[in-house]
């Protein structure tokens, strides 16, 4: 699944809050020295609405949401 979503990425396409590994992929790519367990959850809302890819309703945001990009932000940068 991960892969089909940062696929569809690549090709242009716009990002949503359901594509929370691609996001996370957005943000490591942006914040490299940030470390996804310190980063607030109003923080990290605010750069994601910022990215220029993403094209989803800010308001449809919730806790779960932006708690499941820091989980594939953390456990991209925190592989096992």
């Amino acid at each position: 699944m991960r892969g089909i979503i940062f696929t569809r990425l690549t090709m242009g396409q716009t990002l949503t809050w359901e594509d929370s590994y691609a996001i996370a992929r957005e943000l490591i790519s942006r914040y490299p020295g940030v470390r996804p367990e310190e980063a607030s959850l109003g923080m990290i809302y605010r750069w994601v609405i910022t990215l220029p890819d993403f094209a989803d309703d800010p308001q449809l945001a919730n806790e779960a949401i932006l708690e499941a990009i820091v989980q594939e932000w953390f456990e991209e940068v925190n592989p096992l």
